[in-house]
């Protein structure tokens, strides 16, 4: 039975989630390393509370939790709006539950929990195309249209309770979660390129609902000298140590920006940094490269699934580890505005890992479903 268990797993993409994981401890290790408290051992237990999670996911099947998405959703709501009242209040913005001994990160969990809602949805719903086939032609846009504004609201309301707390990343990936899941269900360009004008159109009336130092971040992207001491500080010294590690680095516990505490938030947000300044230009790509692995065989996943769910599931998982890196290591070399997106499966923060562990945990369930249906 074990035998034959291990054969409807994916064994390479297990492998490459723990090879990362374990990675992230190391670089953690060094990231924390003149810290006084022990970020390692509460980073490894929440590695093995992900790892226990990652099972009961793959065990109780993609299916079953696509059919509570719903109940998910509305919990999901109702701590949005809890935690602007009694949330933890940290750094400007207030996104945590604090508990005793841990925090709790609504928003990190909700990124499946959309994944699943709308893969739920638009499974009910084949593509327009299919379903109305021989139908006239304005039937099948105005069904297309129907369905592809359901899924929109469905989105923009946690995006719009996730900006209140605030949190810009967050709500950036749940529009980006959006439009990937639309367009693997087959949306048509035409309506992709609608969104993105209207989005476009809307940035005047977003600009004045962020906070200041939101702006300031921004701002700073543009022209980092325009606060080097202030908004502009974390940008100029991540560019500096990554820069200073060359091609190989200066070698473990030897950056002088992270280890001399130059660099804030090397242990979060900032980690690839870390990584960049102590093991250099190849450090750096063998992290990415592992990445790309990882996000190629959810690709994998999605295309030889045949349940359109579990398609569009591992579609949006692919999306949704795509989007963090990019946006991830593109703030840590200066490319891209601060957000505050952790770099999965590496920076610090149980939420994030734990969510990051049960997203490949459901894309081992739709490769295995679709294994056993051969």
């Amino acid at each position: 039975m074990k035998h034959s268990f291990l054969k409807t797993l994916d064994i390479p993409l297990i492998i490459i989630t723990l090879l990362i994981s374990v990675l992230g401890l190391f670089f953690l290790k060094s990231a924390t390393y003149t810290y006084p408290s022990n970020y390692l051992i509460k980073q490894t237990i929440w590695l093995i509370l992900g790892i226990l999670a990652l099972i009961a996911v793959l065990k109780i099947g993609y299916l079953r939790l696509v059919e509570t998405s719903p109940i998910l959703y509305i919990l999901s709501l109702f701590l949005f709006v809890l935690i602007l009242f009694i949330g933890d209040p940290r750094l400007g913005a207030q996104r945590w539950f604090q508990f005793r001994f841990f925090t709790f990160q609504p928003s990190e969990f909700f990124k499946v929990v959309l994944i699943l809602l709308l893969s739920r949805y638009l499974a009910y719903y084949p593509h327009s195309l299919y379903l109305n086939r021989g139908l006239a032609e304005g039937k099948y846009k105005r069904n297309e249209l129907k369905e592809i504004s359901v899924c929109g609201c469905l989105t923009l309301l946690p995006m719009l309770l996730i900006l209140k707390q605030p949190d810009l990343g967050t709500a950036l990936v749940l529009g980006f979660i959006f439009l990937i899941i639309i367009y693997i269900w087959g949306a048509r360009i035409k309506y992709l390129f609608f969104i993105a004008v209207c989005s476009l159109l809307s940035l005047p009336l977003f600009w004045h609902l962020l906070r200041g130092y939101q702006k300031k971040r921004l701002l700073v992207f543009l022209n980092p000298d325009l606060d080097p001491l202030g908004a502009g500080y974390t940008v100029i010294q991540s560019k500096i140590a990554i820069g200073s590690g060359g091609l190989f680095g200066k070698g473990w516990l030897s950056g002088t920006q992270s280890q001399l505490n130059f660099l804030p938030e090397h242990h979060t947000d900032f980690i690839f940094c870390l990584i960049g300044e102590e093991w250099g230009f190849l450090g750096g790509l063998l992290i990415i490269l592992l990445y790309l692995f990882l996000i190629l065989r959810a690709v994998r996943i999605a295309a030889l699934s045949k349940n359109r769910s579990g398609k569009l599931i591992a579609a949006g998982i692919a999306g949704l580890l795509l989007i963090h890196i990019i946006i991830n290591i593109g703030m840590n070399i200066g490319i891209m505005p601060i957000t505050g997106l952790p770099l999965p499966l590496i920076s610090y923060g149980g939420s994030s890992l734990i969510t990051t562990l049960c997203a490949i945990g459901l894309l081992l369930s739709v490769d295995r479903e679709n294994r056993l249906s051969h």
